[in-house]
Formats: structure tokens, sequence, C-alpha cells
């Protein structure tokens, strides 16, 4: 049977993984991320660091659920960007939005705020698809991965391991 903490640095791998593949899409195959990648990656590195966090501390009972909490609400967070983009993704376009500055440009001369309400508005670069796998784009697939680590999250809360 496998320990929590060997459960936590499993997940911290997935996330290890899941940054390997946004870097190899980004410096290998030249696709360059769009703001709300970005953010996705955010929440990718964030999670990784929750599940080191959570592997040196190896939570008991109430623990794993604040755990599991935070882990879910990450999750949701990801959830929500990957599907902001997969919507953009299948706007008519006539619909799709303008392309804007970079990230990087918005950061050195926007305020906070007005970088995330134009972020989450989304733009040009936002709605493409550059990239498939089974007919999923990179955001579909976050989809999928974000909604896994929800329902790790749930089993972290709700699910207590037998004693031996």
């Amino acid at each position: 049977m496998f320990t929590q903490r060997f459960i936590y640095l499993y997940a911290f791998l997935v996330c290890v993984g899941l940054m390997g593949t946004a870097l190899t899409f980004q410096y290998v195959l030249h696709l360059e991320p769009c703001p709300l990648c970005i953010l996705q990656r955010v929440v990718v590195i964030s999670l990784g660091l929750l599940f080191v966090l959570a592997a040196l501390h190896n939570p008991g009972g109430t623990g794993r659920s604040i755990y599991g909490i935070l882990t879910a609400m990450l999750a949701v967070t990801g959830l929500g960007i990957a599907g902001w983009q997969v919507r953009l993704q299948h706007l008519p376009p006539d619909q799709v939005p303008e392309c804007g500055p970079g990230l990087d440009y918005m950061l050195e001369v926007m305020p906070l705020k007005d970088i995330l309400v134009k972020v989450f508005r989304g733009s040009g670069e936002c709605a493409e698809v550059l990239w498939t796998f089974l007919g999923l784009s990179i955001p579909e697939w976050m989809l999928v991965v974000f909604s896994a680590f929800i329902l790790f999250g749930i089993y972290q809360i709700f699910f207590r391991p037998k004693a031996s």
C-alpha cells in the first residue's frame, strides 16, 4: 500500500511533468504561451509546491483535509482559467477578441488590477489552437488534469486510510 507521503510526491512529479511538457512546447516546439497559459502554469506550480509541502509535513486526519481543500481550491482555479481559454477557442472567428500586448509588457506598464481584467477577457492568441492530441487542445487537456486534481483533493478531504 502506498503511504500518503508517496502519494503527495507522486502528485508533485505529475506537476513537474506538466511543467516539463509546457517548457518543451515553448522552447522545443516554439509554441509561445498566451497569458491564460501562463496563469495555468502558475496554478500547476502552486499545486506542485503544495504537494511538496504536504509530503514533507506528511499530515494526518485534519491536516490531510486541509491539504485536500487547498488542492481542490487551486485546481478549481486552474479549471476556471482553462475553461475560459477553451471557451475562447470555440468562439466563432468574428467574436474572437483582438490580440493584445504580451504579459511581460503588461507587467511593466500596467497596474495589476488592469492586467488581470485584460488577461481574463482573453485575447486572440488565447483563442488559437496550436497543438492537439487525440482531438483535444492544450487547455482542453488541462481541463482533464485540473478535474483529476479536484478529485484528488476531494479524496484527500473525505477518505481516510484504514489503520493497519
